[in-house]
């Protein structure tokens, strides 16, 4: 049995960056970190006592004789992918799926993590962030980017770049103090809207390719400002919360879909209780808030978004592992 623990990610500067189409040919930055949230996959070969060889437990129950069977695409691709047989497989995770946090690449990480430690094979982070970029946009044709596969697998507070070479992981330098400030200054909400990412990213691209592209450069220009203010320990900290507020204007720019009245009354209640800046997490459409608020402002804010389910969360290191590995021998089905 494989018991493997992933972390869920936070995206503050450079979404739509990370799109192949665009950084293939511009470049593309993001500025992300992972935090204390996870999903859980637990995986065992299934003993063969039923009269179906695959049983998979996640927001519905399949038991079918073959993965060809299988409803659920990112399961039954990296099954294939894979060569996985008799498998049975759940999923838990702290936080709903569809809500921003890279849910669906966390779980794609984890699986294809306790896949590999099911065949007795070590796979580093790089393989499984490729692996799953290529499960989740090749083989499933789920439309978005790169980041939220590299953030699962990685972990950590990174700066992610994208070039047409694919891309490479640099950790964000920051002084244990000033990363536990920023912590300290960013609080959560959930809004109760949740919608699948693909969806969002599709309509979202209804603005002409030039807007698009001029405004995604503008994005990309954010990420080099906001690690400065991270780095730079001169800098005045304020200034990552002023600089999500202008992300989150480019962003609500980018369709209609990104934002709603909805959101964007509940952003400006924020604002007005004091928070310097803030963003909607994911490609849009509803989730998680979050808001850079300073201390003495964190009560009025509490009480602005009172009918939100507030999220306390510690930034997190470790990216997604196995947690669990009990080696089981195993005879596959005549």
């Amino acid at each position: 049995m494989i018991i493997t623990k992933t972390p869920f990610r936070m995206s503050f500067f450079g979404g739509g960056t990370d799109m192949p189409d665009f950084f293939q040919e511009h470049g593309g930055a993001v500025i992300s970190t992972t935090f204390d949230k996870y999903c859980y996959v637990n995986v065992r070969h299934l003993p063969p006592f039923f009269d179906y060889s695959t049983e998979l437990t996640y927001s519905q129950i399949e038991r079918v004789e073959n993965c060809d069977q299988i409803d659920h695409p990112a399961i039954r691709n990296a099954m294939q992918m894979l060569d996985m047989h008799d498998i049975r497989l759940s999923y838990e995770g702290d936080l709903p799926a569809r809500s921003g946090l890279g849910t669906s690449s966390s779980f794609a990480v984890g699986m294809l993590n306790a896949f590999y430690a099911l065949k007795g094979k070590y796979a580093d982070k790089k393989t499984l962030a490729q692996d799953a970029i290529r499960l989740e946009r090749v083989l499933c044709n789920e439309a978005g980017g790169w980041q939220d596969q590299i953030a699962a697998a990685y972990g950590n507070l990174n700066r992610i770049n994208f070039t047409a070479d694919g891309f490479n992981v640099q950790p964000v330098i920051i002084g244990p103090e000033r990363k536990r400030q920023l912590n300290d200054n960013l609080m959560m909400f959930f809004t109760g809207f949740t919608r699948f990412s693909s969806d969002v990213q599709r309509a979202a691209n209804t603005s002409t390719d030039a807007e698009r592209i001029a405004r995604l450069k503008e994005m990309l220009l954010l990420v080099d400002d906001a690690e400065r203010v991270l780095t730079d320990k001169t800098s005045d900290l304020d200034d990552f919360g002023r600089l999500l507020d202008v992300t989150w204007q480019l962003k609500r720019g980018k369709s209609e879909v990104v934002s709603t009245n909805e959101i964007d009354a509940l952003y400006q209640k924020g604002i007005k209780a004091g928070a310097l800046g803030g963003k909607l997490l994911g490609a849009g459409g509803g989730g998680f808030l979050v808001f850079y608020v300073q201390p003495e402002y964190q009560k009025a804010v509490r009480e602005a978004m009172s009918d939100l389910l507030y999220i306390p969360f510690r930034f997190e290191e470790g990216g997604t592992r196995v947690i669990h590995y009990s080696p089981e021998a195993y005879t596959p089905r005549d």
